[in-house]
């Protein structure tokens, strides 16, 4: 049934007023220890606890425990994979498989789940940063390992939680670096004509490079407002859902006369596919590798202003809607921001007027009460 003692070495171990420690093997046969226990009688009731719960568990389940605790990490992430019916869409999906395909199974595939413990996780995630794999990265990389290995725990293949207490790497987020109107002109005049348009769709729309790609006739729905519903994703070069978005979701946008003109100057000089696209490469569709280049010939010719990047021309629109007092609530749906909280972490720094405005306004009229 198993043991009980006490580790401090006194002469009368009995009288002594030291903790007992129990020692016994759990269902999947691997040797523990507890402590803590005042009496010999609380030391012998918990043992007499633990034998009667591994006497409740059937030896086939027990066994089968043991089984899958001896299963590779590889072998169970393959398992596990298919089951999350949440991730079928590309976005999401792609980001899985990388995860593990490129990092968890290189380092830790050959292990088997019972050996892997808190300390086998964090030694992963040192690896990661060593390696210099960006912290954003990290992040997707090692929600995925904790939901594969939360998984078999939960399944009994470890007698431990494998992933408790250790700290999700921190996502410091960058700078954001929001261009001047001066330099957006001058982009828009230095980039060939497909990288203009997206850029245009990003300055004036606020949307994401991909679905800047995605420009589309068929989404003008009026004179003033355009519907977002995909993007060319980055790694499939297919049109795809919006990020945290579900597929067949879309959000609606302010169209600028500017952009609708933009739009209509493109679609007279070069037409549109059959689906209505307006920018295409030699797959069908405008992908990232074509934007990419196209960004690399720009910046070569027009140096970047304070080290802005492409993304900068959608914070370009965060920046002038919050600039003119449109309401922070709008502008993260337009951005389609998965909550306001990101938008508020993104662009606090564009309202720093907001709270001495606040504080102004009322006390004024603490004043007027008096």
């Amino acid at each position: 049934m198993g043991s009980f003692f006490k580790e401090c070495g006194c002469s009368r171990p009995t009288r002594c007023p030291h903790p007992y420690t129990i020692r016994f093997r759990d269902a999947l046969g691997k040797q523990r220890e507890e402590t803590g226990y005042d009496t010999q009688d609380d030391a012998i009731e918990r043992l007499t606890q633990i034998y009667a719960e591994k006497k409740k568990t059937a030896p086939s389940v027990a066994e089968a425990r043991r089984e899958l605790g001896q299963q590779m990490v590889a072998e169970y992430a393959k398992q596990w994979r298919p089951r999350q019916r949440r991730m079928t869409e590309y976005s999401t999906g792609w980001h899985v498989d990388s995860s593990i395909n490129v990092h968890i199974v290189p380092r830790l595939g050959s292990r088997k789940l019972n050996s892997v413990t808190p300390i086998v996780v964090e030694r992963f995630l040192d690896e990661l940063e060593a390696e210099g794999v960006g912290r954003g990265n990290q992040v997707n990389i090692f929600r995925t390992l904790k939901a594969i290995l939360r998984d078999a725990y939960g399944k009994g293949a470890m007698a431990d939680d494998p992933v408790k207490g250790v700290q999700e790497p921190e996502y410091v987020r960058q700078k954001v670096v929001i261009p001047s109107l001066a330099y957006v002109k001058k982009v828009l005049t230095a980039a060939d004509e497909d990288l203009a348009l997206e850029i245009v769709m990003m300055v004036g729309c606020g949307l994401r490079n991909g679905e800047a790609r995605a420009v589309n006739v068929n989404n003008v729905v009026a004179d003033d407002v355009y519907r977002v519903h995909e993007q060319i994703h980055s790694n499939t070069h297919k049109p795809a859902k919006l990020k945290h978005r579900k597929a067949g979701e879309f959000r609606e946008v302010p169209l600028p006369r500017s952009v609708r003109e933009a739009m209509e100057r493109f679609e007279e000089k070069y037409g549109t596919t059959q689906e209505g696209y307006l920018l295409r490469g030699p797959s069908g569709y405008y992908t990232e590798p074509m934007e990419r280049r196209r960004v690399q010939r720009l910046f070569k010719d027009l140096p970047a202003e304070d080290g802005v990047g492409m993304y900068g021309f959608r914070h370009y629109f965060a920046s002038n809607a919050l600039g003119h007092g449109i309401p922070i609530t709008d502008v993260a749906e337009w951005m389609g921001h998965k909550s306001i909280e990101e938008t508020y972490r993104t662009y606090r720094h564009l309202m720093p007027g907001s709270i001495t405005k606040a504080a102004r306004i009322l006390d004024a009229s603490l004043w007027e009460a008096a």
